[in-house]
């Protein structure tokens, strides 16, 4: 039975990675800081909780031995530099010297769309800029050709949605409550791809060949995985309102804001307790457009066919 090492296994992407790959046979195992955050997961049979802190390069470098694979989805949105380098930069670095000691044979990294491994610096916020340099971390680490360390995949999403979202979820909730909606970066384009379409292309990125050998794969690759349709935030966040039901389906009106005042307006929800729903560096984030760049290629290319948005958000947000 193959082993993979899934870390950040208990989030909203890792739990559907985790029970894609435990559907086709392999044994997984999770890191977790408090066993707590994954009551969700210990029910699942094949599937193994340790409890450690991934950031302590030695009990990471202990867990990751006897693994055939290792998937990394630990990521941040909020943060200062510091939290993005060491989540985005660091980590990937004690975790790629981990698997090339351990002889992990492949390594699938979920970085972001709009990420740049050979110019991270040209990204226009510090979470763009970390997701470019952990890519560049891993291309190194993995090396290329038949001396290349490890097979590696690079999967580059943009916005994902599902049940358990942080993204339409918010702005329907939000609509419930407020009077109209005051929305920065209106104009900013997503390209939203359904969270299980993410997890299948994980899973179908580590399958087994015939032989029950890993499969050979083009080396190092990456993938941009986006759904079928474009769509603006104003767009979304509307429609967010529609498939929920808040005013009939009308939703709120949705004022856009300068730039300059959705600035004022994220520096304010920073000051509220808890994760904010829009941080200043998001904000810099979307003045590049988080759609596919059509040079690299798509879900498609592992035989996934990308989900529409409406049919998928319209079952969970009419809840």
């Amino acid at each position: 039975m193959k082993k993979v090492l899934v870390l950040g296994g208990t989030g909203f992407v890792g739990t559907q990675v985790c029970q894609k790959l435990l559907s086709q046979g392999w044994h997984v195992t999770v890191p977790t800081r408090q066993r707590a955050h994954a009551q969700h997961l210990q029910p699942l049979s094949g599937l193994t909780l340790l409890e450690f802190d991934v950031h302590d390069e030695a009990a990471l470098t202990q867990a990751v031995a006897g693994h055939d694979a290792v998937v990394n989805l630990v990521a941040i949105l909020h943060g200062d530099q510091a939290a993005f380098d060491r989540v985005h930069v660091a980590l990937p670095k004690k975790l790629a010297r981990a698997c090339r000691a351990a002889g992990v044979k492949r390594v699938v990294h979920i970085s972001a769309l709009g990420a740049d491994a050979q110019h991270p610096q040209s990204a226009p916020s510090m979470y763009l800029r970390s997701k470019g340099q952990g890519e560049a971390v891993w291309l190194q680490a993995a090396g290329v050709g038949p001396q290349a360390a490890f097979d590696l995949t690079i999967f580059r999403p943009s916005v994902m949605f599902g049940a358990r979202d942080k993204f339409l979820n918010v702005f329907a909730r939000l609509q419930k409550v407020l009077p109209f909606m005051p929305l920065a970066c209106a104009g900013a384009r997503f390209q939203p791809v359904w969270v299980d379409d993410v997890a299948s292309a994980v899973v179908k990125s580590l399958m087994p060949g015939d032989a029950g050998v890993m499969a050979p794969a083009a080396s190092p690759r990456t993938i941009e995985a986006c759904g079928p349709e474009v769509f603006t935030l104003k767009q979304l966040v509307q429609l967010a309102a529609q498939l929920s039901g808040v005013c009939g389906g009308r939703g709120r009106p949705v004022i856009a804001l300068p730039r300059w005042l959705g600035h004022v307006q994220a520096a304010l929800m920073a000051l509220a307790p808890g994760e904010p729903v829009m941080s200043r560096d998001n904000l810099d984030s979307m003045q590049v457009d988080n759609v596919a760049s059509g040079t690299l290629p798509g879900l498609q290319s592992l035989g996934i066919t990308p989900s529409a948005l409406r049919p998928i958000a319209q079952d969970y947000l009419n809840k």
